[in-house]
């Protein structure tokens, strides 16, 4: 042991957590990614515009290298699922191995056409069919996030399972799959990840112009960039909605935890922010009437379980609260951002290209989308404690016993650093050594307004 103060179960939700944080980024990019160089390549091929088309290009290129820290990640998810949650998995693992089997095969179906995209271009007379090579990738990559977020949903809502003196005695692999929190879960992932490439992607753009690079390759850029963010924080607004319906019925103790809600009250209140006192009175809160019970059920007097009425030793930890909060102020401002931008576009179109404010704005919201993320995850998978499987097994009972996982801890936590320093230093060298205004004189791309 390299730590003192050693708890097995302690180090092994630290370095899950820190592995699943680095990961999730790559992930989220891995998702979000294709799709963007689906819309660039069609708009395009479709308008015959070869801005659009050397995005595709950039962004596939980008695109790589992330994939492979996304591979070495997901690969260290793997190991520690096996190693750190021996008791978890001899418990659910033949649940969760077909979602897991399939997550493995989407991943392969994504990387073989993604090959054969990359080494292709101009290869065909007819560039649709180049365009068609793409679509497994997209398939492939947001069939990944798919089928591992069935896993995750099993996890917070198992199904298709008989359960006898705490465990799972028989199973319906395919049952298992249908979660009543699938639905919500892989929407939300999904959305959410397009939603942050884009702003990503964004963000690029608009530091380019803002460093004076007036190209109408970086205005084409914002634009589908910070036009697909507003669709997609419209579509994940209405998704998240629907996920707290889903906790009002499945999980009210996460539910009730992070809105601070003790008492089952009808016409429950929303509390934002706010300091929790020793006897659970809320001092400081901005108190929404009606909004809990809106959210919860879609009605105003409707009822909301209150946490005195759920077991002590089941609640959630109360500081998910702030999680939950400092979340959505991250989602209000990416959204105000997001509005401004389609308003200037819509009023005043070289504004848009051209406001300092704005651009700073775009380039701010990308780490919010990122950070957006993080939160939403660790809201997620700390708000389901104390259960590792709720309801069956809790996360003190599915760790591993082993001594050294400090020591695995630190480990990592190096591998993780050298991961994120070669990955910046290989983007930042690959783009800057051949900037776009190069390429497109490269290949005789005239400059102009956007159309």
């Amino acid at each position: 042991m390299l730590l003192s103060g050693y708890d097995p179960v302690f180090y092994s939700r630290i370095l899950t957590s820190l592995t699943l944080g680095f990961h999730i980024i790559f992930a989220t990019i891995g998702v979000g990614v294709p799709l963007m160089i689906a819309l660039a390549e069609w708009i395009g091929i479709k308008r015959d515009d070869p801005h659009y088309l050397l995005l595709a290009r950039r962004w596939a290129r980008g695109f790589v290298i992330t994939v492979a820290v996304g591979v070495v990640t997901g690969t260290a998810i793997g190991l520690q699922l096996s190693l750190l949650w021996p008791s978890f998995m001899r418990v659910a693992g033949q649940s969760i191995a077909l979602p897991l089997f399939m997550e493995t095969f989407a991943f392969f179906f994504e990387a073989i056409f993604l090959g054969i995209y990359l080494y292709t271009w101009d290869r065909f007379k007819n560039r649709m069919v180049h365009f068609w090579l793409l679509i497994p990738v997209v398939i492939g990559s947001s069939g990944s996030a798919f089928f591992i977020t069935i896993v995750n949903a099993f996890m917070n809502a198992p199904v298709g399972v008989t359960v006898e003196g705490g465990k799972i005695v028989d199973i319906s692999p395919f049952g298992a799959m249908l979660s009543p929190a699938m639905p919500t879960k892989v929407t939300h992932v999904l959305v959410t990840a397009y939603l942050t490439c884009a702003f990503i992607l964004a963000a690029i753009a608009a530091w380019s112009l803002l460093k004076g690079r007036n190209h109408v390759y970086y205005k084409k850029a914002l634009k589908l960039t910070m036009v697909s963010a507003f669709v997609f924080i419209i579509a994940s607004a209405m998704i998240g909605d629907l996920s707290g319906k889903y906790l009002a019925k499945y999980q009210p103790e996460k539910l009730a935890a992070i809105e601070w809600h003790f008492e089952t009250t009808a016409q429950a209140p929303l509390i934002f922010g706010g300091i929790l006192t020793e006897d659970n009175e809320i001092k400081y809160g901005l108190k929404i009437p009606f909004a809990l019970s809106i959210l919860a059920h879609g009605n105003p007097n409707a009822v909301v379980i209150g946490l005195n009425d759920i077991p002590e030793d089941e609640h959630p930890p109360l500081w998910i609260h702030y999680l939950f909060d400092s979340k959505m102020a991250f989602v209000a401002i990416m959204t105000l951002i997001a509005a401004v931008f389609m308003i200037l576009l819509w009023r005043n179109r070289n504004k848009a290209y051209t406001s300092k404010w704005m651009l700073r704005s775009i380039i701010v919201a990308a780490p919010l989308a990122v950070l957006t993320i993080e939160h939403g995850w660790i809201f997620s998978e700390v708000g389901r404690q104390p259960w590792i499987l709720r309801g069956i097994m809790r996360t003190s009972e599915g760790a591993t016993v082993s001594t050294h996982v400090d020591t695995m801890l630190i480990l990592f936590a190096l591998l993780y650093i050298v991961l994120a320093i070669t990955v910046v230093r290989v983007l930042i060298r690959m783009f800057r050594s051949n900037t776009a205004e190069a390429e497109m004189a490269d290949r005789l791309i005239p400059g102009g307004e956007d159309k």
